[in-house]
């Protein structure tokens, strides 16, 4: 039976303030809090909430309906400030057990293309997030805008995830079909879902385009296209972002309707809707996916180009992650919260100056060349920082600083084991000298030699307390 994955992603831009508006140096507060609650209502009032209650009413109307969704930990933040009742609809929907929350970068950054570390940090510290919002911890990442290397999936898997989505683009694919499982080239554990470019498109990008050879396009006729598809292929994957419905596609389109009748065709025509980790779980991989250079699913290169394409964002870009290794040890709240949304990846393109994004919404700058002299003008602050933080230590004291701390925790974790090792081993001798009866002791020539075992071991307890106090101390400093 073939199988449907739907999969919508929920990202809120956070808009910078004008640096003009703002004292460089002395003025910390980078956010025009106007302008996002502004667009932030904008959005739930047109595209989430009136969308969250279509899949809510499809879930009661169908029983095997099932949708999956990611959140950036950046816009859940905004959501939590703006549009609570957003948050309130979603979990709603996670309650009744069909839907699936996976973990992406908690920024919505770039740093899986640069900094591993940083990498790593942002896909776990989102997975705390959902795991604190939903209950349950994610077992499926995404990278933001579904960004896909063969060594970001090698990161992912050391993670422990299952798998991963990404774009079903056709020069990666070549000859073979994005209806099928595949796995990770360097971690063959991590399994992959990739999305179906041209079905997905024909509902988030052509729907309400009059001039397109397939409007207007009919729920039935979807599905159809769907059940025709080879009898082998497994399964299809239909990735947007849920904006699509209602602000890339408007309501006055009949979006939510069309979206409505999609599990009563997909019901007549045998067909079934899954969660990325049930396919992970009921699907073996058909083979190796091998993606060296970086993917994506925007514009036709289906690359980073929209990011990083010109020598701008490439300044912005490096200069962002000169710091990041110094913010892996920092603990202030104000700067890695700052740090978040500075690596928000619509920072870098709103700088673009791709001609195919010549129409792209740019939010409160005027072109490219305004959208980077704000932003490098509030990341300079921000830098001064990062730096005044320590003492304006260079980066090769850093590194040795981090290398340092790496090696303390490293010995401090083996001395841990190594004290549960002779802690356990103690347990087992100091039973059968305290349960010796006193008076069978006192007859006994050895009785001396027990009681010399005896205070030995109080010794060795003793000295296992201040080892372990030790190791405390030294944890705390």
């Amino acid at each position: 039976m073939k199988t449907i994955c739907l999969y919508f992603e929920i990202h809120q831009i956070t808009h910078l303030k004008r640096y003009r508006f703002f004292d460089i140096g002395t003025d910390h507060y980078y956010y025009d809090d106007y302008e996002n609650e502004r667009s932030i209502n904008y959005i739930a009032e047109n595209s989430y909430l009136p969308a969250l209650d279509t899949l809510s009413e499809m879930m009661d109307t169908y029983p095997g309906f099932k949708v999956a969704f990611s959140l950036s930990g950046v816009g859940m933040e905004q959501l939590e400030m703006h549009a609570p009742a957003v948050l309130e609809k979603l979990q709603k929907l996670n309650e009744s057990g069909r839907v699936e929350f996976l973990t992406e970068p908690y920024s919505h950054g770039l740093a899986g293309l640069v900094n591993e570390d940083s990498f790593k940090r942002d896909i776990e510290k989102m997975s705390d997030k959902i795991q604190e919002v939903f209950g349950k911890r994610p077992q499926v990442a995404r990278n933001s805008s579904l960004i896909y290397t063969d060594d970001i999936g090698a990161t992912v898997a050391s993670l422990g995830y299952k798998g991963m989505l990404t774009e079903g683009a056709k020069h990666v694919l070549g000859w073979k079909s994005p209806h099928y499982v595949y796995n990770c080239a360097l971690a063959p554990s991590l399994k992959l879902l990739l999305r179906d470019v041209n079905l997905s498109d024909d509902i988030s990008l052509r729907f309400n385009n009059t001039a397109w050879p397939g409007y207007p396009l009919m729920a039935d006729k979807f599905i159809n296209d769907i059940a025709s598809c080879p009898e082998q292929e497994q399964v299809v994957n239909i990735f947007m972002e849920l904006s699509a419905l209602g602000i890339s596609q408007p309501l006055s389109s009949h979006i939510l309707d069309f979206i409505k009748a999609l599990p009563h065709f997909a019901q007549e025509r045998g067909l079934e809707w899954a969660t990325p980790t049930e396919i992970f779980d009921a699907m073996p991989s058909v083979g190796t996916l091998d993606v060296p250079d970086t993917l994506s699913w925007v514009d036709e290169e289906r690359d980073c180009s929209v990011w990083l394409g010109n020598q701008m964002q490439k300044e912005a870009f490096n200069k962002l992650y000169s710091v990041a290794d110094r913010l892996l040890i920092a603990k202030d709240p104000r700067l890695l919260q700052d740090w978040d949304y500075l690596q928000a990846s619509n920072n870098f393109r709103f700088m673009t100056t791709k001609p195919s994004n010549a129409n792209i919404d740019r939010g409160i700058y005027d072109g490219p060349f305004d959208a980077f002299t704000n932003y490098m003008n509030i990341l300079g602050d921000f830098i001064s920082r990062v730096r005044a933080l320590y003492g304006g230590i260079e980066n090769e004291e850093l590194e040795n600083m981090l290398t340092t701390i790496t090696n303390q925790n490293t010995e401090m974790e083996k001395q841990k084991k190594e004290i549960e090792r002779l802690q356990a081993k103690l347990a087992k001798l100091l039973p059968d000298a305290e349960d010796a009866p006193a008076e069978k002791t006192a007859k006994k020539p050895a009785a001396k030699k027990t009681a010399v075992k005896k205070t030995t071991a109080k010794k060795t307890t003793a000295k296992k307390t201040t080892a372990k106090k030790a190791a405390q101390d030294d944890t705390a400093e």
